[in-house]
């Protein structure tokens, strides 16, 4: 994500990459990120930090947890916003995210797709639509075969925007054995890891007789990277605080 980010950007005339950083133990640290996005040199080296003299608009985390927390600190430190697109944080690591709001633009989604961020809002009209009418729901995700995390923090996303309008109380990851009729107050949840899908999400609405199946299908994950860059010219300069994407395509 990072190399399509770095390709992308420098591709686009209103950005320009200042810094690329990465863990300061990977073995790309020093090499030019350009080259390594094959885009050609850029003279700009990964780096294990951000220097002091670098100045940044707006910082995008595609790492691990602890590769957010490592960067939250330099965001909050020096004033500069920030994009978070990584999933998986603890619930402490959650918080800490939270409170940085406090000190300056905080932007953290589990999905940077725009066509994602619509669907959650569709999803969550289709939800409220059908309350109390009779429909189970099931989220399918499937992803490819290194992905580490089950289910996808997007897939709980969706699971969580249906059950605050249509009261589910439990999420069932998958099935098996002799377990009776499928409850009512249930939100079935099922990931598949396979091959290099990047990234599929199928939310279903299915009562007897009839099923609305609301689908996104990512060929690429430049879709991703779209939304995190439409995303880091959104916070440029906005104050502290904390913004979704439904700010950046200005949906209620």
């Amino acid at each position: 994500m990072g190399q399509r980010i770095v390709a992308l950007a420098t591709a686009d005339s209103e950005l320009e990459v200042v810094a690329a950083l990465d863990h300061p133990q990977n073995p790309q640290i020093g090499k030019d990120a350009g080259e390594l996005a094959g885009i050609g040199l850029l003279k700009l080296p990964v780096l294990g930090e951000l220097p002091l003299h670098c100045s940044a608009d707006c910082i995008i985390d595609f790492s691990s947890p602890e590769g957010t927390m490592a960067i939250l600190s330099t965001a909050i430190n020096r004033k500069i916003p920030m994009v978070i697109a990584t999933t998986g944080h603890t619930k402490e690591q959650r918080d800490e995210i939270l409170s940085a709001g406090h000190q300056t633009a905080i932007l953290h989604s589990p999905n940077l797709s725009l066509v994602v961020n619509v669907l959650f809002q569709l999803t969550r009209q289709t939800g409220k639509a059908l309350a109390g009418k009779g429909f189970d729901v099931e989220i399918i995700e499937k992803h490819h075969r290194f992905k580490k995390d089950s289910p996808s923090g997007t897939a709980l996303h969706f699971a969580k925007i249906v059950q605050q309008e249509m009261g589910q109380k439990e999420f069932r990851h998958g099935r098996e054995g002799l377990l009776g009729e499928r409850p009512a107050d249930e939100i079935g949840i099922h990931a598949i890891r396979a091959g290099d899908h990047v990234g599929e999400h199928r939310i279903l609405f299915s009562a007897l007789g009839e099923t609305l199946e609301l689908v996104h299908h990512s060929t690429s994950r430049d879709s991703y990277v779209h939304g995190a860059l439409a995303a880091a010219k959104f916070l440029a300069g906005k104050g502290a605080g904390l913004y979704s994407m439904n700010d950046v395509l200005g949906l209620a």
